[in-house]
């Protein structure tokens, strides 16, 4: 990692357009109302948690203090407004108002991207943090870019989403026994944090980790980064993590509990980036039977084997098997 709170300025976003638009009220792609990028709290963007009155952490002890003791709904509005590392914000905001050619026309959410999805599930994903021109553009998870295409693609075959395409918040997409949330929550520039950032995120990760824990059966961690920055998670909230720490590997599974003795199934796979997908690192094969290795845990806990969570168990691929091919490399 490289860079600092107090390190130059960035370089401005790839392929980004001259001059800043900002002052420019464009229309939202599905709802078509006005907005000005960064989106201002509370103005009717598509699934925005906050208003205009969520209190702002502006460092690392109000992050802390303003992520406990509330509900989802609340620590997601709060989340959603943070500004307590000077750098990220800086970049993100600066990625709004400039934006990139191919949507010089629409608005930037600009602000950290809060968690999606069911706010009871049996299985999280677990991310890196939002693509400059991803979730810092459209304000959701995994939406608006390539790496979304593959992942909400999966988790439809999975039978976890509602629909394969992810486009823009407000596009009708669910998410149904499963949420997604992230290491961090800002666009990084060079798609790095520094240390101390992540520590400061890492107040918002655990806050909402405790709250998704009751009917929590199994997490997906995407990448080495995810899969680390999960165990250390797990190992803040008191759960049992097993020594030496499990290694990451596509595929890799690790059984966690909880400080009530509930099991968590932790199963790691390559990210879905660009990088990954385009070389062959990352099948679609290879994701679907990272994602199968999810049912496993949660047929075990009998809460998920009638009614409406049964229904929406997804189903094992045809012809994948578990992936245990120790020639792709770690990602």
């Amino acid at each position: 990692m490289t860079g600092s709170a107090s390190s130059p300025r960035p370089a401005r976003p790839d392929r980004a357009l001259p001059h800043p638009v900002s002052d420019r009220a464009l229309p939202h792609p599905v709802s078509r109302e006005l907005f000005t990028s960064p989106v201002p709290s509370g103005s009717g963007w598509p699934g925005d948690p906050a208003t205009p009155a969520t209190p702002i952490a502006h460092d690392a002890a109000a992050v802390q203090r303003l992520a406990a003791g509330v509900d989802l709904p609340t620590l997601d509005a709060r989340i959603s407004v943070c500004r307590a590392c000077p750098r990220l914000v800086e970049w993100r905001e600066e990625v709004a108002r400039v934006k990139r050619a191919a949507w010089r026309d629409e608005p930037y959410w600009g602000r950290p991207a809060p968690g999606f999805g069911d706010e009871h599930p049996q299985v999280l994903v677990v991310g890196l943090a939002p693509a400059a021109h991803g979730a810092n553009r459209t304000g959701r998870m995994f939406t608006g870019d390539r790496s979304g295409d593959w992942l909400y693609a999966a988790l439809h075959r999975a039978g976890y989403a509602s629909q394969a395409t992810s486009l823009a918040a407000g596009d009708g997409l669910t998410l149904r026994g499963l949420r997604i949330i992230a290491t961090a929550r800002c666009a990084p520039p060079q798609n790095k944090l520094t240390p101390s950032e992540r520590a400061t995120c890492s107040g918002w990760l655990d806050h909402e980790v405790a709250l998704l824990t009751a009917e929590l059966s199994a997490v997906l961690a995407l990448g080495s980064v995810g899969w680390d920055a999960f165990l250390a998670c797990a190992r803040r909230l008191g759960w049992d993590v097993p020594r030496p720490k499990p290694r990451f590997g596509h595929g890799a599974v690790a059984e966690l509990s909880t400080p009530q003795g509930r099991p968590i199934r932790l199963v790691g796979s390559y990210h879905v980036s660009q990088q990954n997908t385009f070389t062959g690192t990352l099948t679609e094969p290879m994701l679907d039977a990272a994602i199968a290795k999810l049912k496993t845990q949660a047929d075990g806990d009998p809460r998920h084997n009638s009614g409406a969570s049964a229904a929406l168990r997804p189903e094992p691929v045809p012809g994948v098997l578990p992936v245990s091919n120790p020639s792709f490399p770690r990602r």
